[in-house]
C-alpha cells in the first residue's frame, strides 16, 4: 500500500508539472508554428485522477523528415546493409577465436602464447588485406559501372567469401583448413572493401542536404548493428550449441543473411544522380533526383538541383582515374580537401576502435571477466551500448551539434576512457576483481558511447562531404584504402601489444585520441548545412579562423577576426566565372550583375527548399 501511494503521488505531481509545462509553452507559442504531440494516458484499471491528457508536448522533427524524405531513407536503408555486413565481419572473428571448439579444430590450443597471438592476428587481418584491394578496385568499377551496380557486385563477392569460410576444414587437415579459412576471409574482405568505400559515397551523392549527415552517419549505425548482432550470435552459439564444429560454423553461416538482403534491396534502388550527370545521362539523373526528392521530374527543386550538379561537373566529365590523381594536386584547396578524407579514416582507426571490436573478449578477460561465456556476454552488452549511442548520434547529434563538435567530444571521451583503462591495467595487472574493475568495465562501455557519438559515424560523413566532386571517386577510394591499411596494421599489432606492453596499448591509443581532438578543434571547419558543391569554399582563405569560429570557445583565440561568409564567396565565384565568359566589357559587366542576382535568388531558394 505504501508503494502504491507513493507511485500515486508521484504520478499526480508529474501530471501537474506536465500541465504547467504545456500551458507555459502554449502561451509562449500561440501561433502553433511548432508541431506538438498529444499523448493520452488511459487505463480502466487506474484511478480517475491517473487518467490525464498531456497535450502540446514537443514532437521530434524526425517524423516530418521521414514523411518528406521517405524515398531517401529507403535508399539509405538498402545500401546500409553493406555496412551491416562490414560490422558483422569485423565483430565476429574475435568471438569465434575465443571459442575453445574453434581453437581445438584448427590446433590453436597446442601452440605457444606468442604463436597463438600471431595466428589470431593473421586470421583477423587477412580480411583487411582483402578490404584494402577491394577498396582500391572501386576506382575503376564505380567509375565505369556506377555505384549501385558495384554495391550489387560487392554483395555477390561477399557471399562467395562467406560460403568459403563456412566450409573451411571439411575433409582436410588443420593446415589446409586454416588456409581455406584465410582465403575465404580474403575474398569476403574484397566484398567488404567495395562496400566500405561505395556505400558512403553513394549516400552522400543521393541524400538531401537536410538529412545528409544523418544518412551518411548511418553507416556507423549499420556497422554497430552488424557488430551487435554477431556478438549475440557468438554468445548464443557458445551457450546453446554443444562444443563442436557447428558451434563455430554457425556464426559464419548466419553472416550471409545481410549479404543476401543487400543484393535483393539494391536491385530496386536508383543509380547515383551525380554519377549519371558525370556520364551525361541527364534524363536518368533527373528521374533519380525526382525519386529521391519525392517530386515530379519537372519540379523546380529537381531542375535547380540538376542544374547545380551539371554546373559543378562542367568540363570535368569522364575524368580517368589517373587524371583524377593528378587533378587532386591542381590547387592547394583541392589537395587539402582530398587529403582530409584519408586523414580522417586513418585517425578513426588510430582511436583503437577496432582493437576493441576484434579483441574485446581478450580485453574483458584482462579486466577480470575470465570465462569464455561471460566475456562474450560482456561483449554483447558492449554492442548494445554502442547501438544506443549510435542511434542518438545519427538521429540527433550529427545534425544538431554539428560534425565538428561530435568529433571533438568523441575524441576527448575516447582518450580519457583509454587512459583510465591503461592506468587500471598498469596498477592492477592481476585478473582478480576489485572495485576499480567495475569502473574499468564501465569505461570500456563509455568508450563505445563516445566512439559512436564522434569518430564512428561522423568521420565518414565529413570525408564524403569534403572530397571534391570531380575527383571524389579517387579521393574516397584512397581514403578507403588508407582505412583498410591501418585496420590491417591495428589487427596485426594489437594482440602482440596486449601480450608485450599490456597497459601501454591503451595509453598509446588514448594519447592519439587527444591529438585528434586538437587537430579537429584548430583545423577542421564545420561542414554541416552546405551543399556538396559549396564545401570547397570552407577551405579557402581563413580556413583556421573559420575552424576556430566553429569550435566551442574558439572565439577566445581569434578575437574580432571573422571569416568570409560562404554565400559571399560563392557569389563572387559565380560572378567571376560568368564575367570570364563575356565577349566585351559591357556585356561582361551586365552578365556579371545578372549572374550575381541569379545566384542570390538560387541560394535563397535552395536553402529554403532543401535541395539535394
Amino acid at each position: 500500500m505504501l508503494l502504491v501511494s507513493g507511485v500515486d503521488l508521484l504520478w499526480t505531481h508529474a501530471a501537474q508539472a506536465a500541465a504547467l509545462l504545456t500551458r507555459d509553452r502554449t502561451d509562449k507559442n500561440p501561433t502553433g508554428r511548432k508541431r506538438w504531440l498529444s499523448i493520452v494516458f488511459k487505463s480502466r484499471s487506474l484511478p480517475s485522477h491517473w487518467q490525464f491528457r498531456v497535450s502540446e508536448m514537443p514532437f521530434s522533427r524526425l517524423v516530418d523528415d521521414v514523411a518528406r524524405h521517405g524515398n531517401a531513407y529507403l535508399v539509405t536503408s538498402a545500401s546500409l546493409m553493406g555496412y551491416v555486413c562490414y560490422g558483422w565481419e569485423i565483430g565476429m572473428m574475435g568471438g569465434v577465436l575465443a571459442l575453445p571448439s574453434f581453437q581445438r579444430y584448427f590446433g590453436l590450443d597446442k601452440v605457444s602464447v606468442d604463436a597463438r597471438a600471431s595466428l589470431s592476428g593473421n586470421i583477423v587481418s587477412v580480411l583487411q588485406a582483402g578490404g584494402f584491394f577491394g577498396s582500391l578496385s572501386t576506382t575503376y568499377l564505380s567509375v565505369h559501372f556506377g555505384r549501385r551496380t558495384c554495391l550489387i557486385l560487392s554483395a555477390v563477392v561477399y557471399l562467395i567469401g562467406c560460403l568459403i569460410q563456412c566450409v573451411a576444414g571439411i575433409g582436410s587437415t588443420q593446415a589446409v583448413g586454416l588456409s581455406v579459412l584465410y582465403f575465404g576471409r580474403f575474398v569476403g574482405g574484397l566484398g567488404i572493401g567495395l562496400m566500405s568505400v561505395i556505400t558512403p559515397n553513394y549516400l552522400s551523392e543521393c541524400a538531401p542536404r537536410a538529412i545528409r549527415g544523418r544518412c551518411t552517419g548511418g553507416v556507423e549505425l549499420a556497422l554497430t548493428v552488424g557488430s551487435m548482432l554477431c556478438f549475440w550470435v557468438n554468445y548464443g552459439s557458445s551457450l546453446n550449441i554443444p562444443s563442436g564444429e557447428m558451434q563455430w560454423r554457425t556464426p559464419f553461416i548466419v553472416q550471409m543473411v545481410p549479404g543476401v538482403l543487400l543484393f535483393v534491396f539494391m536491385l530496386f534502388q536508383p543509380e547515383s544522380p551525380r554519377w549519371l550527370v558525370e556520364k551525361q545521362r541527364y534524363d536518368e539523373a533527373a528521374q533519380a533526383l525526382s525519386y529521391i526528392a519525392k517530386k515530379p521530374v519537372d519540379d523546380a527543386v529537381v531542375i535547380a538541383t540538376l542544374g547545380e550538379i551539371k554546373a559543378d561537373y562542367s568540363g570535368k566529365q569522364k575524368i580517368p582515374f589517373l587524371s583524377q590523381i593528378r587533378k587532386m594536386g591542381e590547387s592547394r584547396t583541392i589537395a587539402l580537401r582530398c587529403a582530409i578524407p584519408s586523414l580522417l579514416t586513418c585517425f578513426q582507426q588510430l582511436t583503437g576502435t577496432n582493437a576493441i571490436n576484434y579483441y574485446s573478449p581478450e580485453i574483458f578477460a584482462e579486466l577480470g571477466i575470465s570465462s569464455t561465456t561471460s566475456s562474450l556476454f560482456a561483449t554483447g552488452v558492449y554492442g548494445i551500448v554502442k547501438l544506443c549511442a549510435t542511434v542518438f548520434a545519427v538521429v540527433y547529434a550529427v545534425e544538431t551539434w554539428g560534425r565538428k563538435r561530435c568529433l571533438i567530444y568523441g575524441a576527448l571521451g575516447q582518450g580519457l576512457m583509454m587512459l583510465w583503462i591503461g592506468g587500471y591495467v598498469g596498477i592492477h595487472p592481476q585478473s582478480t576483481i576489485v572495485p576499480a574493475t567495475y569502473v574499468s568495465i564501465v569505461a570500456v562501455y563509455l568508450y563505445g558511447v563516445f566512439l559512436c557519438v564522434g569518430w564512428g559515424p561522423v568521420a565518414y560523413t565529413v570525408a564524403t562531404e569534403v572530397a571534391p566532386n570531380h575527383v571524389r571517386t579517387a579521393a574516397i577510394a584512397i581514403a578507403g584504402a588508407v582505412m583498410w591499411l591501418f585496420t590491417f596494421i591495428i589487427a596485426q599489432i594489437t594482440p602482440i601489444m596486449l601480450v608485450h606492453i599490456t597497459y601501454g596499448t591503451y595509453l598509446f591509443f588514448g594519447m592519439l585520441c587527444l591529438i585528434m581532438a586538437s587537430y579537429v578543434y584548430v583545423f577542421l571547419p564545420e561542414t554541416g548545412g552546405y551543399a556538396l558543391e559549396d564545401t570547397g569554399f570552407l577551405f579557402e582563405k581563413g580556413m583556421v579562423i573559420r575552424a576556430l569560429e566553429d569550435a566551442p570557445g574558439g572565439r577566445i583565440f581569434i578575437g574580432k577576426k571573422k571569416s568570409i561568409p560562404v554565400a559571399e564567396m560563392k557569389r563572387a565565384h559565380d560572378v567571376q566565372r560568368s564575367s570570364a565568359r563575356g565577349t566585351s566589357g559591357g556585356e561582361s559587366t551586365n552578365r556579371g550583375l545578372h549572374e550575381e542576382k541569379r545566384c542570390e535568388e538560387r541560394t535563397d531558394f535552395v536553402r529554403t527548399e532543401g535541395v539535394i
